[in-house]
């Protein structure tokens, strides 16, 4: 007998407020120190790239190997308005055809080329950074959305790096109900119904 996971394979769950809700990036000190100390990215952050943005914190401490890979040493936790995550969720566009949700590849092309924000649906990760059976979501915002991300939607920033490493050690040193406790608190982020229909979810 197999025991369905009682998560959606899609659903996105943040820490989030009734404004805000936050997302994590990693990025080099040269980067991520000075968005930190400013309260935004400083002129070397380039905006005509995609930038992703993820509001699993395990899913981006499997992404950055708990801020040891290269260039992604320093993870932000990054608040950003409501309104601008929602606006990024109605306009985004999956990164890969689906033929339940699009007519035909030539269809999913056009709206990829239209759109200025993609989706991947990405295995959720445990403490231990294992996959689970359900999925967490990653927005990459270009153009537009990035020029929006960093303009009007960020309410502020933090250095996060110290508690991931607290985290890592403490899942070494006591195990991975100890490092849980340090987790953000993520819970189901509030969608219209059918709302997340054109992603896949």
């Amino acid at each position: 007998m197999t025991t369905e996971s009682p998560v959606p394979q899609r659903q996105i769950r943040a820490l989030h407020t009734a404004e805000t809700v936050t997302v994590y990036q990693a990025y080099p000190p040269s980067i991520g120190l000075a968005a930190a100390r400013d309260g935004k990215f400083p002129w070397t952050w380039k905006r005509d790239r995609m930038t992703w943005i993820k509001p699993s914190f395990l899913w981006m401490m499997y992404r950055c190997g708990w801020a040891t890979k290269p260039d992604q040493e320093v993870v932000l936790a990054v608040e950003i308005r409501r309104e601008g995550f929602d606006w990024a969720l109605r306009n985004a566009v999956l990164s890969h055809y689906d033929r339940a949700v699009h007519p035909d590849q030539a269809a999913w092309k056009r709206q990829l080329k239209a759109s200025p924000v993609r989706t991947q649906w990405d295995p959720e990760r445990d403490i231990g950074l294992r996959p689970l059976p359900y999925r967490s979501l990653q927005l990459g915002l270009s153009g537009e959305a990035a020029e929006r991300y960093a303009d009007e939607w960020i309410v502020g920033i933090r250095n996060v790096t110290p508690m991931a490493g607290a985290m890592r050690e403490s899942a070494r040193e006591h195990g991975a109900r100890s490092a849980a406790l340090l987790l953000p608190v993520e819970s189901p982020y509030p969608v219209p119904e059918g709302g997340l229909r054109h992603l896949g979810a």
